[in-house]
């Protein structure tokens, strides 16, 4: 298929990017670090850290690094929210020419055992509120070095009174014993007195290992190279331009860094393209404290916010919402999961500003399409392929299907990753030979190039030989009037093989299934409909606010 998504370009878009200007993601932030040293860089909590002291500090760490012997390409694991110590960490593993792992914090021991083992990782930074979580498992995993960090380390004398508050008070920080482990603030000062060895890396180096279920569950590491980094924070900024380059009013872009950095697509539009364009970010350690998110970020005049649904939905629904700024908005990035058309209409009704639904994965750095951020009305698309990218959409005997006609989303591109980390069979499952990835997600194109997803091919749900797919069942439940939330899932039925149950949160406790049942009637033809419906107080969701669909369908939440 000709690129015809070129043709639906807002003008200052480029068909393609140059990846080669830059030969690793430490020479970005290099750059970044030179040219807006005294500007702020990142804020947490009301603690500011520059430009210029995240270089010194991330300078100091990657020597301390370099001075236990890790050698080039080792893996080292961050595992924290988003806190002030999270971006110094990475810029101090790439500069000393080592591998990112990032971690959950909320892991499990069993989940963090096997992550750390698999990656083989020889360090972790992580912030004491987890260490009993890394205490648990550390002595079966090649782990040497334990850098521990507390909420309050980079902010000088506040710093006492906030480490203070989340151990004693709030008791956020249980009992831990890691025997040879060193404070982050120590590695630090250490770091000071050591020489600093400069590493040249290349495009095609290890940057990261984004750990993903993938499409069998058991989580595998993405390995992302330094250029696969460097290709899609260039795509995400040229994608911005059209709504950034006229806009000399504002002097530094403000990015609210409510997704944790742990999860590739805040890593790469919250935390590298703020860095690489000289913006602020602030920082949100807690993002399902939708309170404490609002008086975090009250002052700030908000630029771009890259958010899930769920989060959009709970800050529209928040009684402190008005407080915000929004007045310098220019973009609200959607991905991670559908954004709901409810939803996307009330966010700019009271921003002015749409949310710009985009579409991304680990294995792909992560972003693959995005629809113009110069659009205004919801379409219920992720867009258009971004510059240098390409998507095909292929059946199961990997021939691409007309335009209209849905089929796997396929995907070619210079942020696609090198392949699963020490898995090559796992890597041939889901390259084609011509080189597209297999996103495991059914899509449909139209003439103008914009993609819709129908959706993940193992969440469809099969009624008497129909395909019924959860998002737009879910789409629909979402406007009924005393719905906060609602995931669709397909269950065992005798007569039709599966039928279609919803799992709803209420907004109006007097809601009951039979509203939802002649909603649903009105709305979607039979065998769309759903057959039950279970209200919740709450839905299973990831740490990005994902709903799980998968625990929902098989009876473990």
């Amino acid at each position: 298929m000709d690129k015809i998504w070129l043709k639906s370009y807002p003008p200052g878009v480029p068909a393609e990017i140059d990846p080669s200007r830059y030969s690793s993601v430490s020479e970005l932030l290099e750059e970044a670090f030179r040219d807006h040293r005294a500007k702020p860089a990142f804020v947490c909590m009301g603690q500011e850290i520059s430009y210029g002291e995240l270089d010194a500090l991330s300078h100091k760490l990657a020597a301390w690094f370099q001075s236990k012997g890790l050698a080039r390409g080792a893996r080292i694991a961050i595992m924290m929210p988003n806190v002030l110590q999270y971006p110094v960490a990475i810029a101090a593993i790439l500069r000393a020419g080592y591998v990112v792992v990032n971690v959950n914090p909320l892991y499990t021991p069993r989940e963090l055992e096997h992550q750390l083992k698999d990656s083989g990782a020889e360090a972790i930074i992580l912030l004491e509120n987890f260490a009993v979580t890394v205490q648990a498992i550390v002595r079966n995993t090649s782990i040497k070095h334990i850098v521990v960090a507390a909420m309050g380390d980079l902010m000088g004398i506040k710093g006492a009174l906030v480490n203070f508050v989340v151990r004693r008070v709030k008791k956020m920080v249980p009992a831990w014993s890691l025997p040879g482990h060193v404070k982050f603030n120590t590695a630090v000062a250490q770091g000071a007195r050591q020489s600093f060895k400069p590493v040249q890396q290349g495009p095609d180096d290890v940057a990261f290992l984004q750990y993903t279920g993938g499409t069998t569950g058991v989580a595998k590491g993405a390995t992302l190279l330094h250029r696969n980094l460097i290709a899609n924070v260039l795509q995400s900024e040229v994608w911005l331009d059209p709504v950034r380059a006229n806009r000399a009013d504002i002097d530094q872009f403000i990015t609210v860094v409510a997704l944790p950095l742990y999860h590739v697509f805040a890593l790469t539009v919250c935390g590298l393209l703020t860095i690489r364009t000289g913006g602020l970010g602030v920082l949100i350690p807690n993002p399902r404290d939708i309170a404490g998110m609002i008086k975090a970020l009250e002052g700030y005049p908000i630029t771009t916010i890259p958010a899930v649904n769920t989060l959009y939905n709970a800050l529209l629904n928040s009684p402190d919402f008005h407080k915000l700024d929004f007045s310098k908005l220019i973009a609200a990035n959607g991905g991670g999961m559908a954004v709901q058309e409810a939803v996307a209409k009330r966010w700019y009704e009271h921003t002015h500003t749409p949310i710009i639904e985009g579409y991304g994965l680990s294995e792909t750095s992560p972003c693959v399409t995005c629809n113009p951020v110069t659009v205004t009305e919801y379409s219920g698309t992720i867009g258009l392929p971004l510059p240098s990218t390409e998507i095909s959409i292929r059946d199961d005997e990997n021939n691409e299907v007309p335009l209209g006609q849905p089929g796997e989303i396929c995907i070619r591109g210079p942020q696609v990753m090198a392949g699963y980390w020490n898995r090559p069979d796992e890597t041939a499952k889901v390259m084609t030979q011509d080189g597209f990835f297999k996103s495991g997600d059914v899509g449909v194109m139209n003439e103008g190039g914009f993609v819709k997803i129908v959706d993940r091919k193992k969440d469809m749900i099969l009624v008497s030989g129909f395909n019924v797919y959860p998002n737009e069942v879910e789409d629909v439940v979402a406007k009924l009037p005393g719905v906060f939330e609602v995931a669709a899932v397909g269950v065992p039925d005798q007569h039709s093989g599966e039928a279609v149950k919803l799992f709803v949160v209420k907004k109006d406790p007097a809601l009951t299934d039979a509203d939802v049942f002649a909603y649903c009637k009105q709305q979607l033809t039979g065998y769309k409909r759903p057959k039950i419906v279970e209200f919740r107080a709450e839905l299973p969701k990831s740490n990005v606010g994902k709903i799980l669909r998968r625990e929902l369908r098989d009876g473990r939440a």
